[in-house]
């Protein structure tokens, strides 16, 4: 191509501009650091918690709402506190089930333009709110001693597969992860299991063994109470930043 070419070439380029651009964004900064700084100065004086995912529109009729209540009750009796993040469904549940006997329930609220308001099944000292997706999930994963995960949708999913990454790449320590519900989970394991491992090797086989399925209150604690058994001293927040 000669010089000619080229000029022209560029020259009839279309060129893509930004519509909108705020000169306010660099401030930003500041709001996300006193999320943070509020966020850290609760959560370092919780208890050890269990964070529990599921479904903001599951109904108290759904059988799975009835189980996440259940789950976060057998939770604290065994001393662990629940994390959910705070609004209705299963969160609902999970927060409901840690305040039945007592126990400590942790809701962390998003700002979302629908859908989202806090249950009433909080602790009131342990009821934080947040503007931005990603300081709320360093609060999920940096305090939960388990993750249990029950059926939701992309939001629940994002969850998930987030903190199976970071356990993946060793950007947290490896903890439980729990999937419950035997019929909603069956069949995703069962893709991950024929398409992303034999059919494009794009995990490992032991990455399977991250995911166990199970309906059983009794079961989910005691894969958890076994995990820690060896060395409770193990009982830390997932990192340092």
């Amino acid at each position: 191509m000669n010089e000619n070419a080229k000029n022209n070439e560029i020259e009839t380029r279309k060129i893509k501009q930004w519509s909108k651009l705020k000169g306010e964004n660099s401030w930003t900064m500041f709001k996300v650091i006193s999320e943070f700084v509020n966020s850290f100065e609760i959560m370092n004086n919780t208890d050890p918690c269990i964070s529990i995912f599921g479904s903001a529109r599951t109904k108290p009729e759904n059988k799975y709402y009835q189980l996440a209540v259940d789950v976060a009750r057998r939770m604290t009796k065994e001393g662990y506190g629940v994390i959910t993040g705070g609004g209705p469904g299963i969160m609902e549940a999970g927060n409901k089930g840690a305040s039945m006997d007592g126990g400590l329930s942790v809701g962390l609220n998003i700002d979302l333009p629908f859908e989202q308001s806090h249950n009433p099944y909080i602790n009131p000292e342990h009821n934080l709110n947040f503007r931005y997706f990603f300081v709320r999930k360093v609060m999920f994963v940096k305090y939960a001693q388990a993750f249990v995960v029950l059926p939701g949708g992309f939001g629940t999913l994002d969850e998930l597969f987030e903190v199976l990454t970071l356990i993946q790449t060793k950007k947290i320590t490896e903890v439980p992860v729990i999937l419950v519900g035997t019929d909603f989970w069956t069949g995703m394991k069962d893709w991950i299991t024929n398409v992303m491992l034999e059919q494009e090797g794009n995990i490992s086989a032991k990455d399977l063994d991250l995911i166990p399925i199970t309906d059983d209150p009794e079961e989910i604690m005691t894969i958890i109470n076994d995990f820690y058994s060896a060395d409770e001293s193990s009982i830390a927040p997932n990192y340092e930043m």
